[in-house]
């Protein structure tokens, strides 16, 4: 038996379906764009504006929610987590189109780009696929083993930061700096999407991490 309820849950669906795939696509520049040497900014600035929009367009059809239906339960708890949700995916866009900055500002940095570096681009991009998915299907297994994959951002991140310190080539150590940062701040933001999940799924937060200093 269909709700009345049901119609505007499926589209606020849709809309943060939409994000999730925009937010794929973005980062695939990022990566293409630091990786590969190719020039991706004018086309994740496009990408990032769209999921912008879509935010606006989540927070309006939460609101309409709340207000005509006054959910409980699940769809309460879903509904309130799109507005956290829907701002993940608005940071990764964000941070996805600032790594393609760093490409503007230094120039070609494939000299740059080395095996930890790769590693931490592919571990990163798993982890925003894994967290839309856990999301799209409710799946409580894959949102808490983004917990673990946030560690290891975490320990990439504060080891190579120690060591750019006393890099010789500050071109590289720079851009590599602002990479790393970027990523490990998506990474963060796929974390809070899975504790988010966790409470639509539980109605209880794991608690998110305290912010940490460098």
């Amino acid at each position: 038996m269909v709700r009345l309820i049901d119609p505007s849950l499926k589209k606020l669906s849709f809309a943060l379906s939409e994000m999730g795939t925009l937010d794929i696509k973005i980062m695939s520049l990022a990566t293409e764009s630091f990786v590969v040497g190719t020039n991706t900014s004018s086309e994740a600035l496009k990408i990032s504006d769209m999921i912008s929009k879509k935010y606006f367009e989540v927070g309006n059809l939460t609101f309409e929610i709340l207000l005509k239906y006054q959910p409980v339960a699940q769809d309460f708890r879903f509904t309130r987590s799109s507005i956290e949700i829907s701002y993940d995916f608005l940071r990764f866009g964000r941070y996805a189109y600032d790594i393609t900055l760093i490409r503007d500002s230094f120039g070609d940095l494939r000299r740059c780009v080395r095996t930890h570096l790769n590693d931490s681009f592919v571990l990163v991009e798993r982890m925003v696929k894994d967290a839309i998915l856990s999301f799209a299907t409710l799946n409580l297994d894959k949102a808490r083993h983004i917990q673990e994959q946030e560690a290891m951002v975490d320990i990439i991140y504060r080891e190579r930061m120690l060591s750019l310190i006393n890099s010789k080539d500050t071109k590289c150590a720079m851009a590599e700096a602002l990479v790393l940062r970027y990523l490990e701040r998506i990474a963060d933001h796929a974390l809070f999407m899975s504790d988010s999940v966790n409470y639509i799924i539980t109605g209880e937060h794991r608690g998110r991490p305290p912010i940490r200093k460098v």
